[in-house]
């Protein structure tokens, strides 16, 4: 093992690799910043350029832009109020309003740091636990997914806003929108009502899109309240300076959430099909219910952008437990990593860390310093990122409404996802005007077709419904919801109580 370790190290130390894998960060973060330009992308782009590398090397590279995108929705996140990658939702939710208060260099510093800790604590957990993490994993039927889905569904109670009835309205349409198109498992068609603009579905990218970027872009377009916005027409003014000591030091104080944020990332990107848009949220959830002010919760609280960015940037480190162990990809980004080793003649599954143990420490070696890059690369481009806010919104909205469409076209090739973009912007931005969250919406329509497909799975399989309940882990997972939904309602009825 010692040998092989070594010769990962060589092959990864080179300096054309670090090279290599330091243009690699750069383009996936940037990629992600693009709204509509999801990480997938990025690495099913890099996927042809890693052909004629060596095996190391091409893994390395394909981390790098993995690494650097999970990252890189910050910087629209916090600057615009529109998440670049799904992983960036809850990020929105403090980065933004801390940019609006004039600390658009806080708010970037500590989601930098934040996900630099995540990587690096994902990274350690892969290497200790990959192995039984991974038979935990398998062993999950579609009782503890739909189970764990439940769990994951009660984050809605911490993303309503003012009004929970409003928050359970958006989703419930979340979920609704969910059902248009083909059946998950059958592929027949519904709730289409004879459109055939509705027969393939609404992409949820589209709707990622529609709800924040669109809705975001239309409220830019009006009139501004603040007299230095109208003076300036920039979209973002106040201390641009990064702080990055102070930063750093504010996120290290904050251990207890950035581990526990990290392992969730880990947890979740660990089972597959979950992803870093389900640990983001959870870990900003979690973070808010252990806050001892929840009440600051989405009005720039440091605290939800840490918990946010630690839980989805150590979902790499998770995602790669079953793939690395098992031979089973966690997100569609792993799938497109699994390729890349198969065109190598490499061959995937239980036996990949005994017959090619270079190749896996490369994988590890490869993150590490795919983090680090990703640090130092986020801060440079901070400033370049920041510089973009002095010039004016009437050249900034366009340009990102042009990256939009962009972005909503390539996914499928589809001039109809051009016509449901403009809707659904029309519709988030009608939602966002009537005060109703539109984090709920997106949760619904993330969760409600796994959620679906798990129940009808769990049925096929057995009718037995009392599964659900004799299993442990579904079972402990159901006991876990009901304790997250009876938790909330009783920090509802003391908040209600003190406002009284």
């Amino acid at each position: 093992m010692t040998d092989a370790f070594l010769t990962a190290m060589s092959g990864v130390m080179e300096p054309y690799t670090l090279m290599l894998m330091m243009v690699a960060t750069c383009a996936g973060i940037i990629a992600a910043a693009i709204p509509g330009f999801t990480i997938t992308m990025a690495i099913v782009l890099t996927l042809p350029l890693t052909f004629a590398m060596p095996p190391m090397q091409g893994i390395a590279v394909m981390l790098s832009v993995y690494v650097g995108g999970l990252s890189g929705g910050l910087f629209s996140a916090a600057l615009l109020g529109i998440p670049g990658t799904p992983s960036a939702v809850a990020t929105t939710f403090d980065a933004f309003p801390m940019a609006r208060q004039g600390k658009p260099g806080k708010a970037l510093s500590l989601g930098l740091f934040a996900s630099f800790i995540g990587s690096i604590i994902s990274i350690a957990v892969l290497i200790i636990a990959a192995p039984p993490l991974a038979m935990l994993a398998v062993k999950l039927g579609p009782w503890e997914y739909f189970a764990l889905i439940i769990f994951a569904l009660t984050i809605i109670a911490s993303l309503v806003g003012d009004s929970l009835i409003r928050g359970l309205i958006a989703g419930l349409i979340g979920i609704g929108i969910a059902t248009i198109g083909p059946d998950p498992l059958m592929g027949r068609e519904r709730f289409t009502f004879g459109h055939e603009i509705l027969a393939a579905g609404i992409p949820f990218l589209v709707i990622l899109i529609g709800m924040y970027a669109m809705s975001q872009l239309l409220s830019e377009l009006e009139p501004s309240h603040d007299q230095h916005s109208q003076t300036s027409g920039s979209l973002i003014s106040g201390d641009m300076r990064p702080h990055l000591w102070q930063t750093a030091k504010g996120v290290i104080m904050r251990p207890i959430n950035v581990i526990r944020s990290s392992l969730i990332g880990v947890f979740i990107g660990a089972v597959p099909g979950a992803g870093s848009s389900i640990s983001n949220l959870l870990a900003y959830d979690q973070a808010k219910r252990a806050s001892r002010h929840p009440e600051t919760f989405g009005k720039g609280e440091p605290d939800g952008v840490v918990a946010s960015e630690a839980g989805n940037s150590s979902t790499v480190g998770g995602s790669l437990i079953p793939l690395i162990a098992l031979g089973i990809p966690g997100s569609p980004a792993d799938a497109v990593l699994m390729a890349a080793i198969m065109v190598h003649g490499i061959s995937i599954g239980p036996r990949l860390i005994l017959d090619h143990p270079d190749l896996v420490y490369s994988m590890f070696i490869a993150m590490a310093i795919a983090s680090v890059f990703m640090l130092f690369i986020g801060i440079l481009l901070m400033r370049a990122f920041l510089n973009l806010l002095n010039i004016p919104k009437y050249i900034i909205v366009p340009t990102v409404l042009a990256c939009c469409a962009i972005g909503t076209y390539t996914l499928n090739n589809r001039l109809s996802d051009l016509y449901l973009l403009a809707c659904i912007g029309i519709v988030g931005y009608i939602l966002k005007k009537l005060d109703y969250p539109l984090a709920p919406l997106v949760l619904g329509v993330v969760l409600g077709p796994i959620a679906e497909t798990n129940l009808r799975r769990a049925f096929q399989t057995s009718t037995d419904w009392t599964l659900f309940f004799t299993r442990p882990i579904s079972a402990l997972l159901l006991a876990l919801a009901v304790a997250s939904i009876a938790y909330s309602a009783y920090s509802l009825i003391k908040q209600r109580k003190t406002v009284a």
